[in-house]
């Protein structure tokens, strides 16, 4: 851009009051002395927006701007131009329109982007502009499945050619253009982008399929070639310290990584199936993990629930919930509230998620001896105030928990169960007596997490009858609700993160009462509900109606014959 045109787009944002003549001549002033562009000035100095100088050269050069996340991408337009060309400009190509190829640049008026991208493809070029922040993001997702696929190619042709590839695998340890080295980082940095939580890596009988679990769904990535299964499987148990050799048993075992500027943990588990050795990682990217109150997505009357449970001076507080349901970041939220100089809190964990400064964390280790049971009874010798047991699991746990928490310690812990007046059944199953469980449990909370509607490709609805009957009791009314339609936003998932739902137990005397008579979870369910506990479901139906989730949702995480 001249001169001329530069001044234009500070007179436009001046009289859009984004900023003012005194920081106009100033950003003039640096543009002169530095060389960049006006629009990157302003940015970097946080005077503007990347969307305010979006909207400008927009309306300057007459070039319409696009939302890539809510678009389709046409995959033959991407397999058109390289990764590093989209790296080295900032664009990416999304479809056609006849003979001109559809393209979001970062800044459109970059004529050797133009021209590349026109002698690389043959076809004239349509331009659009996007932020630069979208760009990347999708480049990152939909370049590395092609790299991941190119690398598949490249090591199919290569165990092809070495039929002992297998057995030699450990030599491409430290050679980073191995193809099944590539494939691999590809596959992490792919999961990274799309906020995966688990890969999986599964072998059928003739391909290998590839999943992600995002916002605890899982969404098919890649399939590859069956022959690619044995490299891919040693090199991930060499990165992951294990016996490549042992193909019988199951394995488990990890990998600290730094994947693009991400530190990440991986939880590798590797089991024996019919069809080779199935890989499931979990990710743990630590720079994300998030804990505190504000992002339990409580609302204020559990909170104050919570605060009523942990501030028992002794008792088991439990927190229930399947697998990947946020029970971990409840625990941590509970501890790190409680931390002060005035306690000695130790914790057994099976794995360590996240260090606390200030707690005693013990990572539990099976096969040296080091179990829940075996550390908590360590535990009790060091003078603990408050105990985190990761998990009871099994009956000795449970009981040293118990007698842990009659003589004075506050326990946390979780356990498996449906939900919370199902975790008293569940401790009188592992031997403790009902008037133990009565005395012991300072409160219980069940949780679940549920998907978020996607807020770029949320749509309204008319509720059919059977939803009206659900959330209403009257199919005579009329009732809106919404749901997402995909986009790219959200990986086409129709959602974007998720939300905790709480089911808070406290502990009452005549809960209690019936506890010690042994009485069933239906009694033990009315008794809380009749003093203010809200379930699962009637949590879930206040977010679906509120337009936050939707009635699948709410099928996903209860019987709605019994809300």
């Amino acid at each position: 851009m001249n001169m001329f045109e530069k001044k234009r787009m500070g007179d436009i944002l001046v009289e859009r009051g984004k900023l003012t003549r005194e920081q106009l001549f100033t950003a003039l002033d640096k543009q002169k002395k530095s060389g960049k562009k006006l629009g990157e000035i302003l940015v970097e100095s946080n005077i503007v927006s990347e969307e305010d100088i979006i909207d400008v050269i927009s309306i300057q050069n007459g070039i319409e701007k696009i939302d890539l996340t809510v678009i389709d991408f046409d995959n033959r337009a991407i397999k058109m131009l390289s990764h590093n060309l989209c790296k080295k400009y900032d664009f990416i190509p999304f479809g056609f329109n006849e003979n001109k190829i559809k393209v979001a640049l970062a800044d459109p008026s970059n004529i050797f982007a133009i021209d590349d991208i026109s002698i690389a493809t043959g076809f004239d070029v349509e331009s659009y502009i996007s932020p630069k922040w979208q760009i990347r993001k999708f480049i990152e997702v939909y370049y590395n499945n092609q790299q991941i696929d190119k690398a598949a190619e490249e090591l199919f042709k290569e165990t092809l050619e070495n039929k002992s590839l297998e057995t030699n695998i450990e030599e491409v340890n430290d050679v980073k253009n191995a193809p099944v080295v590539k494939m691999i980082e590809y596959i992490f940095k792919n999961s990274i982008e799309m906020r995966a939580s688990d890969i999986h890596i599964e072998p059928y009988e003739n391909e290998i399929r590839i999943r992600y679990r995002i916002d605890g769904q899982l969404k098919l990535i890649n399939t590859l070639p069956i022959e690619n299964l044995s490299p891919l499987v040693a090199r991930i148990k060499i990165l992951a310290n294990m016996n490549i050799a042992e193909k019988r048993i199951p394995q488990d075992g990890r990998i600290i990584t730094t994947v693009g500027d991400i530190d990440v943990d991986l939880r590798v588990s590797v089991l024996p199936i019919v069809n080779g050795e199935k890989i499931v990682i979990r990710i743990l990217d630590r720079n994300s993990y998030q804990i505190g109150r504000e992002k339990l997505g409580m609302k204020e009357e559990d909170l104050k629930k919570l605060d009523n449970i942990i501030s028992s001076p002794n008792g088991i507080v439990l927190v229930t919930g399947p697998t990947g349901s946020g029970k971990s970041t409840t625990l941590y939220t509970i501890l790190n509230e409680l931390n002060t100089n005035k306690v000695n809190i130790v914790t057994v964990e099976d794995p360590v998620e996240y260090t606390l400064k200030g707690i005693n964390q013990v990572n539990v280790n099976t096969k040296a001896g080091l179990t829940f049971a075996s550390g908590l009874r360590s535990i009790l010798r060091q003078d603990p105030d408050i105990i985190m047991i990761g998990e009871i699991r099994d009956d000795e746990t449970a009981e040293i928990a118990v007698r842990a928490a009659i003589t004075g310690h506050l326990v946390l812990s979780t356990i498996h169960t449906n939900d919370a007046p199902s975790s008293v059944v569940r401790l009188m199953d592992m031997g403790i007596e009902p008037y133990l469980a009565s005395t012991s449990i300072a409160g219980i909370i069940a949780q679940r997490l549920v998907k978020r509607i996607c807020p770029k490709c949320k749509e309204a609805y008319e509720a059919s009858e059977y939803e009206k009957k659900v959330l209403l009791g009257d199919t005579s009314k009329n009732l809106t609700l919404h749901r997402g339609r995909g986009c790219g936003y959200c990986n086409d998932t129709g959602y974007v993160g998720r939300i905790g739902v709480y089911e808070i137990m406290e502990m009452s005397r005549m809960l209690r009462d019936a506890m010690a008579m042994k009485k069933d979870i239906g009694v033990l369910r009315d008794i809380a509900k009749s003093q203010g506990m809200k379930t699962l479901g009637e949590q879930c139906m206040e977010l679906v109606l509120d337009g936050i989730t939707t009635f699948s949702e709410l099928a996903s995480i209860t019987l709605l014959k019994e809300i």
